[in-house]
């Protein structure tokens, strides 16, 4: 059993991967750590765990603790990983790990000279939905893929919020649009070569809180925007010359009634539905990580990825004040 610890009381971590770890069939919720010891007590009561502390590096030292989950505001990811796997810990954190790709290569390193596992909190990719659309593309589907659409919306307007905060790493691409970036990427295997974007920014916050973007893959291309001051919505659809790929949640599963995954053919005269109401991306996520730090040959989402998913986003950032296409 991987014994974990939580790096902060997120709202994240409440809600999902303390669930998550605890429906896990190899891990269990062994610490927390907070600024103020008197949080870190309530949150530890609250869930079953053993140990509170009153410090992050009080948690970092403990030798009761192998794997380490961090929640953190998005500023703080690129130091509390590093800090972590200096420490001997396993690191899961949240996405995205680093505002910038270039940050991540530290990570790299720290990870290799560690030997131990850290990997960015991509639930999406553990989801059984997004094995199945990887699976029919790979096995030509729909023919050949000419375009992915995708859309990840909310509405948000809580100035303490962080997503809100620049200062914390706000914004809506950070937070929502790495998940059309990274889906895209992750289902066809392939890497966007250009980027363009046109962001809109509140006047208020500072944040990003409308991008409509658009990819080059060579071979398909992509559109999609991402809001944190519109209507709840959220979906992926691929579409190839002999059918399309419609993923009804594509993200958030559990805040859905129909998490599916439809096959058209070209005409839409048959349609295939494979839905998923049970299976939860969090659980499987923590299941993996922790057969990996067991030794079992699992494939995790790598630093690596996490290095090309930010330079997508990065790229994305940089074509809309150069107002026309950005190389990856």
């Amino acid at each position: 059993m991987i014994r974990w610890g939580i790096l902060g009381t997120a709202k994240i971590a409440r809600e999902q991967l303390v669930p998550a770890i605890h429906a896990s069939r190899n891990g269990i919720l062994q610490a927390v750590a907070s600024r103020s010891g008197d949080s870190a007590k309530a949150f530890a009561e609250r869930f079953g765990m053993p140990l509170a502390f009153g410090s992050y590096e009080e948690l970092l030292a403990s030798k009761d603790v192998d794997a380490i989950y961090i929640p953190l505001p998005t500023s703080q990811h690129v130091e509390w990983t590093r800090r972590c796997l200096e420490a001997g810990k396993h690191v899961l954190c949240e996405k995205p790990i680093s505002l910038h790709a270039r940050e991540i290569e530290a990570l790299i390193e720290a990870r290799d000279k560690s030997g131990l596992v850290a990997t960015e909190a991509f639930m999406v990719t553990y989801h059984p939905q997004w094995q199945l659309v990887r699976s029919l593309l790979a096995d030509g589907a729909i023919g050949t893929l000419k375009h992915i659409q995708g859309v990840f919306t909310y509405y948000n307007v809580d100035p303490n919020n962080m997503r809100n905060q620049v200062e914390l790493g706000g914004g809506g691409l950070p937070d929502i649009g790495v998940y059309p970036t990274v889906t895209a990427r992750f289902a066809t295997g392939k890497e966007p070569l250009r980027a363009r974007a046109s962001i809109e920014r509140d006047p208020n916050f500072g944040t990003d809180i409308y991008a409509n973007c658009q990819y080059d893959f060579g071979s398909f291309d992509m559109t999609f925007y991402c809001a944190t001051q519109l209507a709840l919505r959220q979906s992926m659809t691929f579409h190839g010359d002999k059918g399309m790929i419609e993923v009804s949640a594509p993200f958030n599963t559990l805040n859905y009634d129909a998490v599916s995954v439809s096959l058209y053919n070209a005409s839409h005269s048959e349609v295939k539905t494979w839905n998923f109401q049970t299976a939860y991306q969090y659980q499987l996520q923590v299941e993996a990580i922790g057969d990996r730090i067991a030794g079992e040959d699992v494939t995790l989402f790598s630093l690596e990825s996490s290095r090309a998913n930010q330079a997508a986003i990065d790229a994305l950032y940089a074509a809309d004040l150069s107002d026309g296409w950005v190389d990856v």
